[in-house]
């Protein structure tokens, strides 16, 4: 009985209890069903299997969650196949090691905290999995002080998680290097979503002691960096001014260089996460929506991930999922494909054999990948830069740009499929490229010349049609003139790039009958409804006073001409005959968006009206149509390219009510009389943004300005400025952005909704809608979004907190008490205000 009484006190003391605890003590073991939890709850530790594996790990994820997620992982690469035989146990040594006992005893991970530690650990020595998710292997020591009675107790970390993070970075935790405590903690990718083994894709601090984090691919290929910390923000992460994280130390020094983070918001659950496919994603839970709420992906596009496609894969932003094979190829394993790793790349169906080998041309402009190496002088065309690669058995590609031939040896790697309207912008020496890959014979279309008896038939028929069309020619040359004088009376219409027209005046005048119906006029010029000669209906809109020179402006156009983009208006040709410039573009049959968004004077009466009032999903359609339309042209053109005229007369809708943003570029084309055309709109548009007014450099930042006033009015259905027609809140003269700000900080924004659609308004994405106004209205630029996060933030991607009131709505709100519980005392004097209307026009 005695020793029956001893094993079991043996028993109890080496394995836990059945009631959750959240530390081992020396000796105590974990079994394979059991967890440890945090004391108040947020983590648990434990074994799990991701996915449909059958494999397990040991792992922390968060406890209070819907869904589970890991935030670390143990045993990465080693994972468990019988989990009943396994258990975690803090040894004797003072170290974690997790053990299988099948088919013999193997050790599978330890935490190694001995080797930092003494050869007999204190008997304080603990594990405990804390409240923050840090799994922390520490010990108390007890000292007293020379001649008091009074003692103190220092606590030693041995080992923790937190210096060994895997592919999430938790707040609190430190991301960095500390050399004088030999840790150098970093983010890891998993392989895939059922293998958290080490991926292709690591964030590592800067090796050289600079303030910056860098993405990594393969440890060595830098495809992102946060750029440097200027104490506040990462020079390329303008996201983290929307104060979705907060106190971000950074301690330099020679030997330590780390960063750390806590989140904003108390009690609020959210993370940084290395993807599988290689994007760093800030992700914050909601509970009431039941998911993980993304603020923002970096880099912003999966295709600048290098090799997130491996080798001879293409990544494509327009296809689902990014990456795909090329004609003549096949994913290295399917497999990994479904689980979206498609680090391995594709491979050839049919080897290569060398002579007899191949090209196939792709039908798409993509980025050229590296390594590419130039070929001798004499491959002076296409069919010689082929020669050269097809006579060299290593060379898998080659591209002739019309100048120059390069060729590729080896795998290729990093290709990105751009869509038509990229056309390759920013990437040199693109423009006219076609890669060609080198396949098999197998894989190459039969040629002509192995039906030579096709040939010769092909010849005996192009006799006898030269013999019917010399017979055809007498009659078509008195066609020809005929049809050549009545070209001249209409004008002449000439292709210039593309598909981009040039049209003499004559032409112009007969597309739009001699200017006979006007479809309105803007600050640059008068539109007019028109045709080309083949039927297609266009807008032509004829330019005032412009002086530029006809070169410059020639040159401008051509590059207008390239843009192309769903949400951008389409231009179609241009006319440049001494002082007389026009500009021809898409026809949009539903006309601009002022016409559908406000109420004209007497558009309601008559059978005849052709206004229809937008609903509230076709209004919100807008906005993100508009906001995608203008990131294309800030974030994706070979240069930035600035509208600066942000406004409902310059969105057109098409037959499908779809937004498509009209007269962008007209800064280019105006060049010095553009400030002066706006400035002179200041009293009647009221979209300019306050560094207009100011003198101050423009940048892209002012299209975000207007186009935050532009998101208020499609709240409304009036002009920010006007009246609205029951003044029962905030009296006649009201400015909208003032009101609605106040309301969206006081959490009531149903009653901002234009009443023709209020039944209908979804509240999420009002809300949504003035949270981003609210942001892009802010009186700094930097404080600003770019347009990219704002199609993240309205398409419900990326979150978006309540934005602070702008200064000088802050101001405006005050003088005209609409700012609840300020005291008298702290408003401003309105005898020494200006009045409001000066106020909004400075604005």
């Amino acid at each position: 009985m005695l020793l029956v009484g001893v094993l079991l006190l043996l028993f109890f003391n080496l394995h836990l209890p059945t009631a959750a605890i959240d530390t081992l003590t020396l000796g105590q073991s974990l079994l394979w069903n059991q967890t440890l939890v945090s004391n108040g709850g947020n983590f648990e530790l434990g074994l799990f299997s991701p996915g449909k594996s059958n494999k397990h790990y040991l792992g922390i994820w968060y406890k209070k969650i819907s869904k589970k997620t890991v935030v670390w992982v143990a045993n990465r690469e080693r994972p468990i196949l019988e989990p009943s035989s396994c258990h975690l146990e803090l040894s004797v040594h003072g170290d974690l090691r997790l053990f299988s006992t099948a088919p013999s005893n193997t050790l599978l991970w330890s935490s190694n905290a001995s080797a930092s530690s003494s050869p007999s650990p204190p008997r304080t020595t603990v594990a405990t999995l804390q409240d923050d998710g840090n799994l922390v292997v520490k010990s108390n020591a007890t000292r007293s002080r020379s001649r008091s009675p009074s003692s103190t107790t220092t606590t030693h970390v041995a080992w923790q998680s937190f210096d060994h993070p895997t592919d999430t970075w938790l707040p609190g935790a430190r991301l960095g290097y500390d050399r004088g405590r030999g840790v150098h903690s970093f983010l890891t990718s998993w392989t895939d979503f059922e293998n958290p083994a080490p991926g292709a894709f690591s964030m590592v601090i800067d090796a050289r002691g600079l303030a910056k984090f860098d993405l990594l691919a393969g440890g060595e290929h830098r495809y992102w960096t946060t750029g440097l910390w200027d104490g506040e923000i990462f020079a390329n992460v303008p996201e983290m001014r929307s104060g979705y994280f907060t106190g971000v130390p950074y301690a330099p020094n020679a030997s330590v260089n780390f960063f750390s983070y806590s989140d904003r918001l108390p009690g609020a659950v959210g993370n940084f996460m290395l993807d599988v496919n290689g994007q760093m994603r800030r992700r914050q839970w909601s509970e009431t929506a039941g998911k993980w709420i993304l603020f923002c992906s970096l880099p912003h596009d999966a295709c600048d991930v290098y090799g997130s496609c491996g080798p001879f894969g293409v990544c494509s932003n327009a296809t689902n999922p990014e990456c795909r094979c090329p004609a003549g190829f096949e994913p290295r394993s399917s497999e990994e494909w479904r689980l979206e790793n498609a680090a391995g790349g594709c491979v050839r169906r049919h080897p290569l054999e060398c002579h007899g080998d191949g090209f196939l041309a792709l039908p798409y402009t993509v980025r050229l990948p590296n390594g590419s190496v130039e070929a001798p002088a004499g491959a002076g065309n296409d069919k010689a830069c082929a020669h050269t690669c097809l006579v060299d058995c290593s060379c898998t590609a080659y591209v002739h740009d019309g100048a120059k031939c390069l060729v590729w040896n080896g795998e290729l790697v990093n290709m990105k499929a751009y869509a038509a309207n990229e056309n390759g912008q920013g990437d040199p020496g693109l423009a006219g490229a076609v890669l060609h890959l080198r396949v098999a014979h197998s894989e190459v279309p039969a040629s002509s010349t192995e039906h030579s008896w096709k040939k010769s038939m092909v010849i005996l028929g192009s006799v006898v049609a030269a013999v019917v069309l010399l017979l055809a020619s007498l009659v078509t040359v008195v066609a020809v003139a005929a049809v050549l004088r009545m070209r001249r009376r209409r004008g002449k219409v000439t292709a210039v790039q593309g598909s981009l027209l040039l049209l003499d005046y004559r032409a112009v005048k007969t597309a739009t009958r001699d200017f006979s119906e006007k479809l309105g006029s803007g600050s640059f010029g008068t539109v007019f409804k028109g045709a080309l000669p083949d039927g297609t209906p266009v807008a032509v809109k004829k330019l005032d006073g412009l002086r530029q020179g006809e070169k410059q402006f020639r040159t401008e156009v051509v590059t207008l001409g390239m843009i192309q983009h769903v949400n951008l208006v389409r231009l179609r040709g241009f006319c440049c005959e001494g002082n007389k410039r026009a500009l021809v573009s898409d026809y949009m049959a539903n006309g601009s968006l002022d016409s559908h968004l406000f109420v004209m004077s007497g558009s309601s009466s008559g059978p005849d009206s052709k206004q229809v009032t937008l609903t509230w999903s076709q209004r919100y359609n807008v906005a993100v149509g508009v906001a995608r339309g203008l990131a294309y042209l800030h974030e994706k053109c070979r240069e930035c390219i600035i509208h600066c005229d942000v406004k409902p007369e310059n969105i057109l809708l098409d037959q499908e009510m779809a937004a498509r943003l009209a007269d962008f570029g007209m800064a280019k084309l105006v060049g010095r009389d553009f400030s002066s055309v706006l400035t002179t709109m200041r009293g009647t548009v009221g979209y300019l943004a306050p560094e207009w007014l100011a003198g101050t450099p423009v940048t892209a930042k002012a299209d975000v300005y207007s186009f935050g006033l532009l998101l208020f009015e499609l709240v409304s259905g009036r002009r920010n400025s006007t009246a609205p027609s029951s003044s029962s809140e905030g009296g006649p003269g009201i400015y909208f952005p003032v009101h609605a700000v106040v309301k969206l900080n006081e959490g009531d924004v149903a009653g901002l909704v234009d009443e023709r659609v209020a039944k209908d308004a979804d509240p999420k994405e009002v809300e949504r809608l003035c949270k981003v106004a609210g942001w892009c209205i802010q009186d700094e630029e930097g404080d600003r979004p770019t347009m990219g996060l704002v199609v993240q933030q309205l398409e419900g991607i990326a979150d978006v907190m309540l934005p602070p009131i702008p200064s000088r709505l802050h101001i405006l709100a005050i003088e005209n008490e609409w700012v609840r519980g300020v005291p008298e005392d702290e408003r401003c004097s309105k005898s020494g205000s200006k009045p409001e209307t000066e106020a909004i026009e400075e604005m």
